[in-house]
């Protein structure tokens, strides 16, 4: 192993952009456990949040649309609120409802009280599309969030073209977007106009939902990513010095980008969280050489390979 290798472990921390947020470089999303765990396995939500705030995992990321995630956020963890950054993601699409300032004000007011907090570190606007964005309103109800308190920062979750407008716009603090072997369109596309800007980058998806390495797709969601990952890994073997455990790969991968603040990954399992704190407790190391070859796969084959949502 070269000395230039890049290694991850986790209590290394980033600041988010310009902000004054400190947030490990790992986070935690939070939308299985809303989405899989019923009111009657409040031990096995309790357990992921634990678990990752007792290992120094201080990033939150939910919604209010994650099903019960920020419920769980409020009912185990609302008393440790001092240790963990909180960053959501406010909807227009709940029940229906169009986009529209007056969605966007109340999908906040519903979070705080969700998670038994007066104020959010980071509300984002969640992947509205371009046309949302340009009308304004959206954002403006955000920046008035802001201004009254009840989140520090902004950000807008989200890819492609809406992606790069809300970079380009100014307007907000951070951008949470796809990044993973698989899906590098935001290296080229993103990552210089962010770090120009100083923005905050939160990266989701990086693990590309462990399609890299599996037999067969992992689940319907991961379909895209496993096709991509076949056709990238027919380009022949990786360097001999590549991680052999194909989830520790992934997101070494990921965290090698100095542009990347923070990778999320979810899990409904206290014992998955406590694994992934594992492997990040003995290194995440990764080569340069190992880099630029997936680099150079997707420059190959991805040009017309959009970000996933």
């Amino acid at each position: 192993m070269t000395t230039n290798n890049k290694q991850i472990t986790p209590l290394q921390y980033r600041q988010l952009g310009q902000t004054d947020l400190k947030i490990s470089r790992l986070g935690v999303g939070l939308s299985e456990i809303g989405y899989e765990l019923s009111l009657a396995e409040e031990a096995e939500a309790s357990g992921v949040l634990n678990i990752a705030l007792d290992n120094g995992l201080n990033f939150l990321d939910t919604s209010t649309c994650y099903g019960l995630s920020e419920e769980w956020i409020g009912r185990t963890i609302a008393h440790r609120r001092g240790e963990y950054i909180l960053a959501t993601k406010a909807c227009g699409h709940k029940d229906d409802a169009p986009w529209s300032g007056q969605v966007v004000t109340a999908s906040i007011e519903l979070s705080l009280r969700r998670m038994k907090t007066d104020y959010l570190d980071l509300v984002q606007l969640h992947s509205c599309d371009l046309s949302v964005l340009q009308q304004g309103e959206v954002i403006e109800a955000l920046l008035a969030a802001k201004r009254a308190g009840k989140t520090r920062y902004v950000g807008y979750s989200g890819d492609n073209e809406a992606a790069l407008w809300a970079v380009e716009s100014g307007l907000f603090d951070t951008l949470q977007t796809s990044f993973n072997m698989v899906d590098q369109q935001a290296r080229s596309r993103l990552f210089p106009q962010i770090q120009a800007k100083g923005m905050g980058l939160i990266a989701k998806r990086p693990i590309a939902n462990a399609a890299w390495g599996a037999s067969s797709s992992p689940s319907d969601y991961a379909t895209r990513y496993f096709e991509r990952a076949q056709a990238m890994l027919k380009l022949g073997d990786l360097p001999a010095i590549a991680p052999t455990n194909r989830i520790v790969l992934a997101l070494a991968f990921t965290l090698a980008h100095e542009a990347v603040n923070t990778a999320i990954i979810g899990t409904r399992s206290p014992k998955n969280m406590q694994r992934n704190i594992e492997w990040l407790q003995a290194g995440l190391t990764i080569s340069p050489e190992v880099v630029t070859e997936f680099h150079r796969r997707f420059d190959e084959l991805g040009a017309a390979w959009p970000q996933l949502r």
